[in-house]
């Protein structure tokens, strides 16, 4: 029996009847007023019927779905991934509870733009008594050079997050502000994703709001504040050891917008540039994911390499949009939360609809006083989130668990610096129901809503959220911690909208083709990414080779010693094995390449930085494509030569299904030209190394049919001549023939036209250096016969692919460190 079969699949009532709510206003569900109670039973039926006639049970249906999404997150300290925990049972909260939130987030969102402008402009809430100066500048975020520095919009914030407590007593208050970065946006999107391709229509069955609507005014609002026609806006990653790097490809992915990093952008006077394969183009507006401690090295942290030199210049002088302003994250701080029903009533003459939860800032002799005498009933936490003497992290810590040398400690540390500290009031989560080993349990939970600017320059709140779920009724400290779960946020209506909100794509757009630009950093990756694949693809030909043929059926090929001996030493010259496993019995060596994940030829290193780099190309990669290139390596038994073939067997036929999804999948654009560019340059490499080494054996016969297999042209070769391998037929099959997509020619015959198609920086259109360096390798070979070919023929046209290979790297990945020279060339746009 499935976990999820535990109860009636067929029956929505008992599913929910064993459900062991807390209390009448402690839980969603049995809080709900009655027709929003319908629509959690009906989520429960569907997930019911699909438990029992989904052929799998739900938590798996849920993972699969995860899996095609590619959902990953990391938790601090972690190296690897993590699939994203997602529950199949989401939140339901009915649109009149809802709509008091929504207006709630609103003032919120309104109150603190106008406390930041006034915090970097004119301070007269801290001239005028409303706002301890401390409260402020003691922020380690309180970017003091953005003094007087305002956005060219007037909008400092472009998108707010709130995370959200809902109490015993079911009134919603505001646990934290954030507006340094909007971590779990993405992730809300894609839980909704994944929910609505597991469920189908139930998410539409019960009036579910859709959430693309809401990303389609964001987009909208950051790009009205660029003030230019269809302007370019980039997301801005601190790179893909990031915890949350899977959610911003994705929401860079959907948006449209190119993923960026540091690295891949210069400044130009007040312009900020992407240095792409066609030259540096302008970009207007940038959502930040980095601190603004680390977006400019020489105005803020020297030692940040996440950041853009002279990236200060273009914001202050209104040369770029910034989402969210740099600086914001004063507006983070526990601090500063104490006085916002304050600010609230003075600033918008209005009561907080939305009240915080109840803070008192130590920096005050009369608050500090009360929160050591209250010490029993409250928290205690870092004032301005970050770690603090007699306080172990930034998390709240109930005064009650604190032993009598841990008070003591705390309140000498208070005495010292008052200022450090907030007392909190003790939150009491409300639950929710949760499917856990296929029972409905309640569990505390957390809501981060989002709001977004829209391009009227509103306020739009996302009909949803993401929701965090523990086993404690702790507060949350980070995106998601050890055992914890996300669930899908539904609001619901009574009845269906009259128009559903349009898709991203669906909004009005320009007619374009292409991939739009391609960054110099993503074609590097793209290059290496072939270069990887196809040198790994080799390495596993070479090692069925030693172990046995796979054409002949007597098996007599790669069988005499001394070719063996010869391929293993091929092995080692490019890094796939060490020196000794040249003398090693062949099943050992070939375990050793196969295995080797430390020498860069190795084909278990080889695949190891095929998914390194493939990670910050998941934007680009479809979900087939990526699910096949981050398989593991398969088990490898060094003492079954039988097992080892079939271990080369199944990874080449992984290569072959990548071959053909790059190949029939990718838009023939610069990320397919770059990607194939690399596979074309490894195999011609590769194929000039091998005929060199196996035209000079002393078993030529058996050397030229072991040259065929690698170059997968044995069944071409037998069609062609009824006859055995013999050297120039084989050489001129394997060299020179144009027809023949593994050969020498072809792969530079493919090489020039790549080039040919992709774009130039000059308007001279005479061929730059790659495709000069291009076409002089292809014209000894168009030039010559078999007969000519010998082992210095083979050497030159090395040379020529390294000196091609380097070409590349030079005109493509690395020639924007000055972009004035392309100024003056007119070609920045």
């Amino acid at each position: 029996m499935l976990a999820d079969e535990k109860v009636d699949a067929g029956s929505a009532q008992d599913w929910l009847s064993a459900y062991p709510a807390s209390g009448a206003w402690g839980d969603l569900y049995a809080s709900a007023a009655a027709p929003v109670a319908d629509k959690w039973r009906s989520v429960a039926g569907g997930l019911a019927a699909l438990a029992q006639h989904g052929g799998a049970s739900l938590d798996e249906q849920v993972a699969r779905q995860i899996a095609d999404l590619g959902l990953t997150f990391r938790i601090t300290g972690d190296t690897d991934e993590r699939s994203w925990p997602l529950t199949p049972m989401p939140l339901v909260i009915g649109a009149q509870e809802w709509s008091s939130v929504e207006k709630g987030l609103v003032q919120r969102a309104t109150l603190l733009e106008k406390v930041v402008a006034d915090a970097y402009g004119s301070q007269s809430l801290v001239r005028e008594g409303n706002l301890p100066a401390a409260a402020v500048a003691g922020s380690p975020f309180f970017a003091r050079k953005m003094m007087g520095v305002g956005p060219k919009s007037g909008h400092y914030l472009h998108i707010y997050a709130a995370d959200l407590a809902r109490g015993p007593n079911g009134e919603w208050r505001v646990l934290s502000d954030r507006v340094r970065l909007a971590t779990g946006i993405g992730y809300a999107l894609e839980n909704r994703m994944a929910m609505a391709r597991m469920t189908d229509l139930l998410l539409s069955e019960i009036h579910a709001r859709r959430l693309a609507g809401f990303f389609k005014d964001l987009r909208e609002g950051l790009a009205r504040d660029c003030q230019r026609e269809r302007p370019r806006i980039a997301l801005m990653t601190p790179g893909r050891f990031n915890q949350t790097y899977s959610e911003q490809a994705h929401l860079a992915r959907y948006l449209g917008l190119p993923l960026v990093e540091g690295r891949d952008l210069v400044i130009d006077g007040d312009r900020l540039y992407v240095r792409t394969i066609a030259g540096p183009k302008r970009v207007d507006g940038l959502w930040r994911w980095v601190n603004t401690n680390s977006l400019d090295p020489l105005t803020f942290d020297s030692g940040s390499e996440l950041g853009v030199a002279n990236l200060f210049d273009a914001w202050a002088r209104g040369g770029l949009e910034m989402a969210n302003w740099p600086g914001v994250e004063v507006l983070e701080s526990p601090a500063l939360s104490a006085f916002l029903p304050r600010l609230c009533r003075k600033l918008m003459g209005e009561e907080p609809i939305l009240p915080n939860i109840a803070t008192w800032w130590c920096g005050q002799a009369a608050e500090a006083d009360a929160v050591m005498k209250r010490l029993n009933e409250l928290t205690v936490r870092p004032a301005f989130g970050r770690p603090v003497e007699a306080l172990e992290g930034v998390a709240p810590v109930p005064g009650i668990d604190l032993g009598a040398e841990e008070r003591a400690a705390l309140a000498d540390a208070m005495r010292r610096r008052p200022m450090d500290y907030v007392g909190q009031e003790i939150v009491h989560l409300s639950t929710t129901p949760a499917l856990i080993d296929g029972t409905l349990q309640p569990r505390p939970f957390t809501l981060r809503a989002f709001v977004a600017r829209t391009g009227s320059g509103d306020w739009r709140v996302m009909p949803g959220g993401f929701a965090r779920l523990s086993a404690s009724d702790a507060l949350p400290n980070s995106l998601m911690g050890e055992g914890e779960l996300s669930a899908d946020v539904c609001i619901v209506d009574d009845a269906p909208p009259v128009r559903q909100s349009p898709t991203v794509l669906e909004s009005d757009a320009q007619v374009t083709r292409g991939g739009g630009i391609l960054a110099s950093q993503s074609a590097d990756n793209l290059f290496w990414f072939g270069r990887y694949l196809e040198r790994a693809e080799m390495s596993v030909r070479i090692v069925r080779s030693i172990l046995g043929s796979t054409i002949e059926v007597d098996g007599n090929y790669a069988r005499d010693p001394q070719l063996r001996r010869s391929l293993v030493a091929l092995l080692a010259d490019w890094g796939a094995v060490r020196r000794d496993a040249v003398d090693m019995p062949f099943p050992q060596a070939c375990a050793a390449a196969l295995r080797e994940d430390n020498l860069p030829g190795g084909v278990a290193s080889l695949l190891a930085r095929t998914h390194e780099v493939g990670l910050v190309l998941r934007e680009r990669l479809s979900r087939d494509f990526w699910a096949i290139a981050k398989r593991p390596m398969p088990h490898v038994d060094g003492s079954r030569p039988a097992a080892m073939l079939n271990a080369t067997r199944t990874l080449l036929e992984r290569f072959a299904s990548l071959s053909g999804l790059i190949c029939e999948n990718m838009t023939r654009g610069p990320a397919q030209r770059f990607l194939d560019m690399g596979r074309r340059i490894e195999r011609a490499l590769a194929t000039c190394r091998i005929a060199s080494r196996l035209t000079q054996a002393n078993d030529l016969d058996d050397a030229l049919g072991i040259l065929l297999d690698l170059t997968d042209s044995q069944i071409v070769y037998r069609s062609r001549y009824l006859t055995v391998p013999l050297r120039d037929p084989v050489l001129d099959l394997v060299l020179l023939d144009p027809d023949n997509p593994r050969s020498l020619a072809f792969q530079l015959g493919e090489l020039v036209a790549h080039l040919v198609a992709l774009p130039q920086l000059g308007a001279e259109t005479l061929p730059e250096e790659p495709l000069r360096q291009a076409r002089g390798a292809l014209a000894p070979l168009q030039t010559t016969t078999a007969g000519q070919v010998g082992p210095q023929t083979l050497q030159d046209l090395e040379g020529r692919l390294t000196a091609l290979s380097e070409a590349i790297s030079t005109r493509y990945f690395l020639q924007f460190e000055k972009p004035e020279l392309q100024v003056r060339s007119g070609l920045l746009s």
